[in-house]
């Protein structure tokens, strides 16, 4: 009771009534405020409260040195009643927060200290205020080394490096060595930040005057070396350590193993980790975490998987980062019985899970197509409680605006923004895409400027997405305009956007300006050039598209396999074969994968022109790479062999595909059947008597057919008519008509026609034209072969009539 009488004696003392000028801005709130603070109300008249003199002020915070709870109180009162602080009155508060360690305190207050000066509504340089502080620290009072660290980390924090380091150098001027926290506070953050050779010259600099790093030290400056890129340097590091008798930590080598893979070297990276197990050196689980990681960034899951076991069999336990490491590496290659089965181990063994790695695994089941199961998952995961962040709420969104689910889109944002996550710039994107997907674009502009009203800027992926919306839904000009006001709004463009007005341009015809702008460009991506492939290919300009693509490629660079696959179906279409070939070998020397489908649309020209030769050449490549092909292809060359007469080299190939597990399927079996009537009518032409071969081959064919469970289709039938009749097995022709109509099948014109033509030649008049009469009642037209089969078949009839 006696201290608070103490208090109130100095602060009410009568005074005379100063000339207070208005505080520009009130102190920190953070750096004043106090849980439960005492009213002076109950006490003390209001009118000398309010206007207590800054001497007045210095005597009682002294008073109170020892009593911060009390002390706080007071400076809530000041902070409320507006006093005008001087610099004597925030020297004694800063002693006072460094005297009683209160860090949080500290930066509040040198935060609201810098945010003053910078508006110039300070009356003292920030340097006078630790002049003062300097001097009684000249007098023993160490505690202010925590004032003078705690300055340095608010300046960190804040990105002001420069100023940092310069007081760090004041304060060694004055004899005092910075201690190792504040020190490596900066270091660190320095590194982070990415000023590598300030961190690592600061670090010398400091040494030399004195100061001591700590284990912690020397892990940052092996971190800055190895984000530089110099992976020798830090074992140079470890031997000063062992000179100045301080023993590694398990960071120091986790740092250096992580260096390794940052640098896509994650296989040296494990030989470095093997190389520090045998010298017994501390390892932990985020070693082996840093290495698991790297290798599934490199997508070297098999290897990821090794790691991973082997630190099982160290005796390490994992942890959740490990097992979030690996679980988005599967899900990254789309391996989701993997990540799903690796989930389960690790709830299983007592690790929780949480809102990042399920994000993982909805996101892979996104980028597979299972939207579905995303939100189904999700819901799962909602009803069991977990809690889920803004991330795994984004990707429901989308998923629910791919399946046409507007509507539970918006309910389920209402549920996030219940559950206190509230809706970020991502999110408002997410609905833009998501209602250009469903072309509502009057939605999606509501969305837009509902965002800009709630404060959010719209960024780069932001307008693309729009500028998409509109280009896709027909309205490119829009979608220009739109992107034309980007500089406007502050809004840099990026590859995308360069991307994205090629594609418009050349979509609406305006391939000159296209060009002019890819020209005006100076750093231009993949992308970019890809998308002038594209455009070029849109407008038929092949011979363009093809020049792109070399100047690309002789950068040592390649388009996009999208665009690659078009160009290569225009050249095909252009009958330009040997530029499509060579398209292929620069894909593979790139190490760019030439898709199935590009190897096949090459190979079908090529067996279109009759050069079977660089067609089996090329289809044999395609098998000796691993890439078995597909039933398309290997139809595509029977088809060839058949029109060229080589039987034995199609059947060759209808038993390898067989051997290789691939079923052919009825187009595949009806250019086998053409092919085979047609060689034996002219070996039948040429030779005379072979159809007993024909109807053996074809029977053969037949059967296969049936073994594999393969029905006949219209064209097949109209095939095998067609077939039999011109070899006069008239019985056979009209039984498979009848079997094809039985079987639910409707003849098209072109089975009429074979039919037709086939009795016409043997004079089955009558039965010719019932057919004839059918074709006219279901709209069909006889071509001018049946017709002219039919003035023949009717002259001859009558001529036999006549004799």
């Amino acid at each position: 009771m006696s201290m608070r009488l103490c208090v109130f004696n100095l602060v009410f003392k009568t005074i005379q009534k100063p000339n207070l000028r208005s505080f520009s801005q009130p102190f920190a709130s953070t750096a004043l405020a106090h849980s439960a603070p005492p009213s002076f109300s109950d006490t003390t008249p209001s009118t000398p409260l309010s206007h207590p003199t800054t001497l007045q002020v210095l005597q009682t915070l002294q008073c109170l040195h020892h009593h911060p709870s009390l002390a706080l109180s007071l400076l809530n009162h000041l902070h409320r009643t507006g006093f005008p602080h001087t610099l004597s009155t925030y020297a004694a508060i800063t002693k006072l927060f460094a005297f009683w360690n209160l860090p949080r305190k500290l930066d509040s207050l040198f935060l609201h200290l810098i945010t003053l000066s910078k508006h110039h509504h300070l009356s003292f340089h920030l340097l006078q205020l630790f002049e003062i502080l300097f001097q009684d620290f000249d007098h023993h009072n160490h505690y202010l080394l925590r004032a003078f660290g705690g300055f340095v980390k608010t300046c960190v924090t804040l990105n002001m490096f420069d100023e940092a380091i310069d007081f760090l150098f004041q304060t060694r001027r004055r004899g005092i060595v910075p201690d190792v926290l504040t020190c490596n506070f900066l270091f660190n953050r320095l590194v982070e930040q990415g000023e590598v050779d300030k961190a690592l010259a600061i670090f010398e600099q400091l040494k030399r005057f004195g100061f001591r790093p700590n284990c912690y030290s020397y892990a940052i400056v092996i971190k800055a070396l190895c984000k530089k890129g110099d992976l020798r340097q830090p074992l140079c590091v470890f031997e000063e350590m062992e000179r100045v008798g301080i023993t590694p930590h398990s960071y120091c080598y986790a740092a250096y193993i992580e260096g390794f893979c940052n640098k896509h070297r994650s296989d040296l990276g494990y030989e470095v980790l093997q190389a520090f197990r045998k010298s017994n050196a501390p390892l932990e689980v985020y070693a082996y975490t840093a290495i698991v990681r790297g290798f599934c960034n490199e997508m070297k899951l098999d290897e990821a998987q090794a790691v991973f076991d082997d630190m099982e069999r160290q005796g390490l336990v994992p942890d959740v980062f490990v097992y979030s490491a690996l679980i988005q590496g599967y899900c990254k290659g789309h391996n989701l019985l993997k990540a799903l089965a690796l989930h389960d181990e690790m709830i299983s063994r007592g690790v929780k899970t949480n809102c990042v790695i399920v994000s993982y695994i909805l996101h892979c089941l996104e980028k597979m197509g299972m939207t579905l199961e995303v939100v189904d998952q999700f819901k799962e995961l909602k009803e069991s409680g977990m809690f889920l962040d803004g991330v795994a709420y984004n990707i429901v969104f989308d998923a629910l605006f791919k399946l046409g689910k507007v509507e539970d889109a918006i309910e389920m944002s209402e549920d996030m923004k219940r559950r206190g996550v509230a809706l970020d710039l991502k999110h408002y994107t997410t609905f833009i895409k998501g209602y250009c997907l469903q072309g509502d674009l009057v939605s999606g502009y509501r969305v837009f400027k509902e965002m800009s009203d709630e404060g959010f800027k719209p960024d780069i992926i932001t307008y693309n997405v729009l500028a998409t919306g509109l280009f896709r839904n027909g309205h490119a000009c829009e979608a220009l305009k739109l992107l034309d006001c980007l500089e406007s709004q502050g809004v840099k463009p990026n590859s995308t956007t360069h991307k994205l007005i090629i594609e418009i341009l050349c979509s609406v015809g305006k391939v000159l300006e296209a060009e002019a702008y890819f020209n005006s460009l100076e750093d231009k991506s993949i992308e970019i050039y890809s998308a002038m492939v594209n455009g070029y290919c849109e407008a038929d300009l092949v011979k363009k598209a093809y020049e792109i693509f070399l100047k690309l490629s002789n950068q040592g660079d390649m388009a996009n396999n999208t665009s690659c696959s078009k160009l290569i179906t225009k050249l095909c279409m252009t009958g330009d074969i040997e530029k499509a070939k060579m398209l292929l070998e620069r894909m593979l020397l790139s190490n760019a994968e030439p898709s199935k489908i590009m190897y096949s649309k090459v190979i079908a020209s090529l067996c279109q022109t009759g050069d079977m030769k660089n067609a089996r050449s090329l289809f044999d490549f395609l098998v000796n790479r691993g890439l078995i092909p597909n039933v398309i292809i290997y139809t595509i060359m029977i088809n060839s062999y058949c029109r060229m007469n080589f039987l034995q080299e199609a059947h060759d190939l209808l038993q390898d595909m067989k051997r290789r597990g691939i079923k052919p399927n009825v187009i595949t079996y009806t250019v086998l059947l053409d092919g085979n009537f047609k060689a034996n009518l002219r070996r039948r032409v040429s030779r005379h008597g072979e159809g007993n071969k024909t109807s053996l081959k074809v029977s053969s064919i037949l059967r296969d057919m049936e073994q594999m469970e393969i029905n006949p289709d219209v064209v097949c039938y109209t095939v095998l008519i067609d077939g039999h009749m011109k070899i006069e097995n008239f019985q056979e022709a009209v039984s498979l008509f009848d079997n094809m109509i039985d079987n639910g099948l409707e003849p098209d014109t072109v089975t009429y026609n074979a039919l037709v033509s086939g009795l016409c030649r043997r004079g089955h008049m009558k039965k010719a034209i019932i057919l004839l009469d059918e074709m006219y009642s279901k709209g069909m037209t006889p071509d001018a072969c049946v017709i002219s089969a039919l003035k023949r078949g009717i002259v001859k009839a009558r001529r036999v009539h006549f004799h």
